[in-house]
């Protein structure tokens, strides 16, 4: 919040607290424009509910970041008894097979 008061953005910018998947399908339900820019950055186990949201509330030339999905590798490697890495890895799986998706992993 303090970054957005120093950047004077109060009024452009609006901090939503609460469960994610419910401000999601809220948003879904009231907002009557897209999102430009989304950037994932929650419990990464839920990273493909959240990537589902983000397609629905963006428009084609939307940009998606998702946070931390390399996983110190693991995501790369075989299974993984982490919840976080098989989250990511299926958010992953999700991106290689949607047609409307460009990506990348840094």
């Amino acid at each position: 919040m303090v970054n957005i008061q120093k950047a004077a953005l109060e009024e452009k910018v609006e901090i939503l607290i609460g469960n994610a998947e419910d401000t999601l399908s809220n948003l879904s339900q009231e907002q009557a424009s897209t999102f430009d820019l989304v950037f994932i950055d929650a419990d990464k186990d839920r990273n493909p509910v959240y990537l589902k949201w983000a397609l629905n509330l963006s428009h084609p030339g939307s940009i998606i970041v998702v946070d931390n999905v390399v996983r110190d590798g693991k995501v790369g490697e075989g299974s993984d008894g982490d919840p976080s890495v098989r989250g990511t890895r299926q958010l992953v799986e999700l991106v290689s097979k949607d047609q409307r998706v460009e990506s990348t992993a840094i």
